[in-house]
């Protein structure tokens, strides 16, 4: 499955995948949010309630939302923890501007700060976080190993790492039909809400070809994760995956 604007995924180096991955939210930024609600039956709202729910913060009383994109996650997580400070990262500039926007209007411009910023490179001391989260953006990162590094370096030692990711993994009998929805429907309904498939073609191939949860919680274990969970989410169209920064117990349960 390809479409006529980027080459398959697996066809691409991780070069060319940034490069189309910055392209894709450069390029339809304005339709992001309208899409996604409805590309995804606004099942994303639950699933990021859901991971607030596994966050836990200690006196310092810091969160960071990598790949942040238009802000859901964080500004989510300011509004559930009225004591938190937020910091969000992207690296596309025009979705930071509408996540600034939503910001503002909602009045947390004090709590939320958003900059330009890659996954592979966070500008942030070590330990700077009691909890560090990326929704949706994982597979759109060609060294899932290094990111998850970086998130766990700037996580306090026994702090969490979440992950919250599509998945292609479905259990029977929900498989085969998803699988036709993301090959075929779900690019024909991304040129009706976006006016071009291109994005949604190659999101659709970047979530089958995203690694299955046994797997995705090894990677997170080997860059160092302790006590990694992977917790199913609607029937597996999404994992929320769980670990500890390394050296120490954790906070609460």
């Amino acid at each position: 499955m390809a479409s006529t604007r980027y080459q398959s995924v697996s066809a691409m180096d991780a070069e060319q995948r940034r490069l189309v991955v910055r392209d894709i939210f450069s390029t339809f930024h304005r339709t992001y949010d309208l899409a996604n609600r409805v590309l995804r039956l606004r099942r994303d709202v639950a699933w990021r309630r859901f991971a607030l729910r596994r966050m836990r913060f200690g006196p310092r009383g810091r969160f960071l939302d990598v790949a942040t994109g238009t802000a859901d996650l964080a500004i989510m997580a300011a509004r559930a923890f009225p004591g938190i400070r937020v910091d969000g990262v992207d690296f596309a500039e025009p979705m930071l501007e509408i996540g600034r926007a939503k910001v503002e209007r909602r009045g947390l411009q004090d709590r939320i700060a958003l900059a330009r910023a890659d996954a592979l490179d966070l500008p942030f001391p070590d330990a700077s976080f009691d909890v560090s989260a990326i929704a949706f953006g994982m597979r759109n990162i060609p060294d899932m190993d290094r990111a998850l590094r970086e998130m766990a370096r700037v996580t306090i030692p026994g702090g969490r790492v979440l992950v919250l990711e599509m998945s292609a993994a479905l259990v029977p009998p929900f498989r085969a039909p998803y699988l036709f929805y993301l090959r075929k429907i779900l690019p024909s309904m991304g040129r009706l809400v976006a006016g071009d498939d291109a994005a949604y073609v190659y999101l659709s191939e970047s979530i089958m070809k995203h690694p299955g949860p046994e797997s995705f919680a090894g990677t997170m274990r080997s860059a160092g994760l302790a006590r990694v969970e992977a917790l199913r989410l609607t029937w597996g169209a999404a994992y929320l995956h769980v670990g500890l920064a390394p050296g120490g117990s954790g906070m609460g349960s």
